[in-house]
């Protein structure tokens, strides 16, 4: 795949089951959120995508780009319902109301309901445009940096949130995220990229080791673990930012 001329994703392939948290992670400009573009159908690649054997469909895919904002004088709660819009037609139904008020309440977002969303912060709306993308009920869930504005108690919540969703209801989660450390801990599966190739895929375990964190991130790091046995990546230095092609 190609963005100005340049080749930024080539020839990555992965086989990601459904019922948990699938992390892509790398540098900056390695590639994640072009990745997740392109599976979105948002970006025209060469590849393919195929979910359960057959061809993604557009309705099967919920998509949150990293940049997303919403600038409209509409309450929370009618953002939320804009994700049901090629079911709704012109009629609102009582399970499409009850779906919006449970992705709400899935997020903490019940008391925001009547709110404004061009009132809220950049943090709040992004979680509304996550209850968005969750109202849709998608098999495939495609999630640039969602939490990157997310203070550490909803960063928690959200991963939670994801990781319960997907094993409740079998849907395949991929995220793009910078913190290793989350990654390690809620994601199943991880997808290690630098300059737009796969160098790495596997458990957390297998690809977040301290020779590939020093490859691709040139940073001396110790992987260590919480009293509850959940992995913490901790950078100790710089090891040398390596050139850019």
């Amino acid at each position: 795949m190609a963005r100005g001329g340049r080749v930024v994703v080539d020839r990555v392939s992965a086989s990601i089951a459904g019922g948990g948290i699938t992390a892509v992670v790398g540098p900056n400009g390695a590639g994640k959120s072009s990745l997740l573009a392109a599976v979105a159908g948002v970006l025209p690649h060469g590849g393919t995508v195929t979910l359960s054997g057959h061809p993604v469909a557009p309705d099967e895919i919920g998509y949150l780009p990293q940049a997303a904002a919403v600038r409209a004088s509409l309450t929370v709660l009618e953002v939320v319902l804009l994700g049901r819009l090629e079911r709704l037609g012109w009629r609102l139904g009582r399970e499409d109301l009850a779906l919006a008020v449970e992705a709400l309440e899935v997020l903490d977002l019940t008391h925001l309901a009547e709110t404004r969303i061009d009132s809220l912060s950049g943090g709040q709306q992004q979680l509304v445009l996550l209850a968005q993308r969750l109202v849709r009920r998608p098999r495939l869930l495609l999630l640039d940096e969602p939490t990157s504005a997310l203070d550490l108690s909803r960063q928690l919540l959200v991963l939670e949130r994801l990781q319960d969703h997907a094993r409740a209801t079998g849907t395949v989660v991929v995220i793009a995220i910078h913190d290793l450390s989350l990654a390690a801990r809620y994601a199943g599966l991880l997808v290690l990229l630098k300059q737009g190739a796969l160098t790495g895929i596997g458990t957390p375990a297998e690809v977040l080791t301290v020779s590939a964190i020093r490859r691709g991130y040139a940073v001396e790091a110790e992987v260590l673990r919480t009293r509850l046995g959940h992995p913490v990546i901790a950078p100790l230095r710089n090891a040398g930012i390596p050139p850019v092609d």
